[in-house]
């Protein structure tokens, strides 16, 4: 082994904490995952009659979360009529909580070196055939110029692998240089206004270095919950260890980080273990911390992947259950699903609750700014499905009557956990997001949209105006003024 292999190794071993892992250990020394619980749920299963059903569906829509049985019989309903019974009480929750508004976000590469060995993904250590890199912060800067300036984004989902050539400062030092650029428009400029990361998991004392850096919300993906296929899966690097990453969140969130984002990739192992497994995960928060998860990522891994199982191979059908259900079981959860999964799923998947999707990603490192060309060396993490450009999402959300809405989490991330956790399930947070959506929609249409797109988004505007003076009359005369406020070219206006 030579020296920089020996350093990289000292440096990947270095990264497991065991105190921060067992300290939130049950007493027995076990995790919150309780495979025998999981199991005797799903054996238990039964597909409810029409009058259990309702009762199920009413719970739900009481914003009340489902237990493991209930969202278990949820999962064994097969008839059609049920099923679309379930599929119009998904899409009713989500509006209850979210409203009409779907988040539209871009992803940002910042990097694709990594230490550990992941067998499904791109970035693994030991592909040698590929160009391993990280942005510096010139590059960061223009690729925020692209996404702020040229295409009107401004949520971003930072993405970086496990390295020390992307460490704690690195990513901290990223958000600060993300957050600095004003890419001009017009006579003003355009910013991005929330940074989440997808990275790795970390010591409590580098998430609270780089919370302070300006971070909206952290995400790190279990990838599966099932301990065998996770060891199968994940062979070497600090990934290797499932409890480590398993507790992320719980140091996220005792580090100060209240947005945290779950995530699976679901076909490592049975769908349904999985979405059990994620109910126990939002529990074991929301238990300990007062405030559940911000969101789930749900995607599916591609059946021409190396690692992929055909024995896991979860179709388009399987893909819609695990999210109905999910929808259903975790009634104020934001569910993320993206261009990975295709054009025709996702537009499905929006009508039955998910809340948010990317936009014109590129899912190389640097390729916004190269154009959306990717070098053929540059690895990349997964494959790519329809790159759908940002205009054409909002037209075809509009078409199906939601909003496209370009505003960060809103300031619940700010709330003690119970008061949050009490907004979402009251309905409060719809309001907010319709109000907010109507403002950041606006700025997009005024500084991005060709002339079609923005008379058609001025008709949407227009409509959602007229809601907002029958159902929120109270905030309807602040609405008009920040919305004229904006339509004379202020930005950043926001409830």
């Amino acid at each position: 082994m030579d020296a920089v292999s020996m350093d990289l190794k000292s440096w990947a071993d270095s990264r497991v904490h065991a105190a921060e892992v067992d300290r939130y250990l049950e007493a027995s020394g076990q995790d919150f995952v309780d495979d025998g619980a999981i199991a005797h749920a799903l054996a238990q299963a039964k597909a409810p009659d029409d009058a259990r059903l309702q009762a199920l569906l009413d719970k739900s829509l009481a914003i009340q979360d489902l237990s493991l049985a209930e969202a278990a019989e949820l999962m064994a309903v097969r008839s059609p009529q049920q099923r679309k019974r379930m599929a119009d009480a998904a899409l009713a929750v989500k509006e209850k909580v979210y409203g009409k508004c779907i988040a539209a976000f871009a992803p940002l590469y910042l990097g694709n070196a990594c230490v550990n060995a992941c067998s499904y993904c791109g970035f693994l250590t030991n592909r040698t055939d590929e160009t391993r890199r990280v942005l510096s912060e010139a590059e960061i800067s223009a690729e925020v110029e692209v996404l702020a300036g040229q295409v009107g984004h401004r949520l971003l989902l930072a993405v970086v692998g496990e390295h020390p050539s992307s460490d704690a400062k690195y990513m901290a030092d990223s958000l600060a240089a993300i957050h600095a650029v004003q890419a001009p428009q017009g006579t003003r400029y355009s910013q991005v206004r929330c940074v989440g990361l997808n990275a790795p998991p970390m010591c409590i004392a580098d998430l609270q270095a780089i919370q302070a850096a300006g971070l909206a919300s952290y995400h790190v993906h279990q990838a599966t919950y099932d301990r065998a296929a996770y060891q199968a899966a994940h062979r070497d690097g600090p990934k290797a260890d499932y409890r480590w990453r398993l507790y992320a969140m719980h140091r996220a969130m005792e580090a100060g980080i209240p947005n945290v984002g779950l995530g699976i990739l679901a076909g490592l192992a049975d769908w349904r273990f999985e979405l059990l497994a994620l109910l126990q995960h939002a529990q074991a928060l929301e238990g300990r911390f007062g405030r559940g998860p911000a969101s789930i990522n749900l995607q599916r891994l591609d059946p021409r992947n190396p690692a992929a199982d055909p024995t896991y191979a979860v179709t388009e059908d399987e893909f819609l259950r695990l999210l109905t259900v999910l929808r259903l079981a975790l009634p104020y959860v934001g569910l993320i699903v993206t261009a990975a999964e295709g054009h025709s799923l996702r537009q499905k998947a929006l009508r039955l609750g998910a809340t948010q999707t990317d936009a014109a990603p590129a899912v190389g490192v640097g390729a916004y700014h190269q154009g959306g060309v990717i070098p053929s060396m540059s690895c990349r993490q997964f494959a790519l499905g329809d790159a759908e450009p940002l205009q054409d999402l909002v037209s075809e959300l509009r078409e199906a009557g939601s909003l496209a809405s370009f505003c960060p989490p809103c300031s619940l991330g700010l709330r003690p956990a119970k008061e949050a956790m009490a907004a979402l399930r009251s309905g409060a947070t719809a309001k907010a997001c319709q109000l907010n959506a109507i403002l950041t929609f606006k700025e997009w249409v005024e500084d991005f949209a060709d002339p079609e797109a923005a008379a058609l988004g001025e008709a949407l505007l227009q409509s959602e105006i007229a809601d907002v003076s029958q159902r929120q009359p109270e905030s309807y005369a602040q609405l008009m003024d920040y919305f004229k406020r904006t339509s004379d070219g202020e930005r950043g206006l926001a409830f």
